[in-house]
């Protein structure tokens, strides 16, 4: 007797699929709810951001269009205005001047402009005992040298001189010009009045070290501009000839060694023969060989 047997049914293998899956075979997805939130956010700063720009620019293109034209010349950007007026604080303050402009008289006024008017230029000599005064040979013990060898008047001499010639009064100095200052010199152009008449125009110049130096080297510079004014009526007219400054300064004037006290240093100066060397100077001999 024979047995057959039915053949047992075949096992199949079921997957177990996640049951957040959406579809079967596949790899379960990733929660991208962050990443969504993100750039939703992202793109809505950049969105209120172009929306605003675009706002501030019809904004001032509206304004530019309603403001009254006053003039074609239009302001120059802020990064322009600031670099000119870094500039104005560096050089402006030394080279334009002290806003002391002379005044300037109406044309109408019978008054002189001296600022301006060459009024009552070489007209006419002065008198005789004018013209002696200032043509005076200068005493001798009145001229002073400075320790570079350059022989000179001192200014109050010349004030003497024409105070002398003219009378208190009857002469002065008119600026001709604004001051203008350096970064080391001040500097103005002067005229010499006598008489009610222009007599000399010339520039005085005065060096200085500090700020705080500007005010007397403004007083100096004029008295340089009488000085050189002075020359043209003949005051002290010496000075200015080669062969009388090379005498006196033979006869007159020696040129010795000093050292100075506190530094030690030596230096060769010029000085008058009755002149005396003096603190913090004292004479010493030349450097040994």
């Amino acid at each position: 007797m024979t047995f057959q047997f039915a053949p047992l049914p075949r096992r199949q293998r079921h997957r177990t699929l996640p049951s957040e899956a959406s579809t079967p075979l596949r790899s379960p997805r990733r929660d991208t709810s962050t990443r969504h939130t993100s750039l939703l956010d992202a793109r809505q700063a950049f969105s209120s951001a172009r929306s605003y720009q675009n706002r501030q620019a019809r904004h001032a293109t509206t304004a530019a269009s309603s403001a009254p034209e006053t003039s074609d010349h239009q302001p120059p950007p802020f990064s322009e205005r600031h670099e000119k007026a870094a500039r104005s604080i560096d050089t402006e303050d030394l080279t334009s001047g002290l806003a002391d402009k002379p005044i300037h008289v109406d044309e109408g006024s019978r008054q002189v402009d001296w600022a301006r008017s060459f009024h009552g230029l070489s007209s006419e000599a002065f008198s005789k005992e004018a013209s002696q005064t200032l043509l005076a040979p200068i005493e001798l013990d009145d001229i002073e040298v400075k320790p570079d060898g350059i022989v000179y008047l001192p200014e109050i001499k010349y004030r003497r001189i024409l105070n002398k010639a003219f009378g208190p009064g009857a002469w002065g100095l008119a600026p001709r010009g604004e001051t203008i200052v350096t970064a080391k010199a001040v500097t103005r152009e002067y005229a010499l009045v006598a008489l009610g008449r222009l007599v000399s125009v010339a520039r005085g110049e005065q060096d200085y070290f500090s700020p705080d130096g500007i005010p007397t080297a403004a007083e100096g510079c004029k008295s340089n501009a009488l000085m050189r004014c002075c020359k043209d009526i003949g005051i002290a007219s010496e000075l200015w000839d080669p062969r009388f400054i090379r005498k006196f300064m033979a006869q007159h004037a020696r040129e010795t060694w000093v050292e100075h006290i506190v530094t030690k240093r030596k230096k060769k100066i010029w000085m008058r023969k009755d002149d005396q060397i003096k603190y913090p100077f004292k004479e010493t001999k030349a450097f040994s060989q």
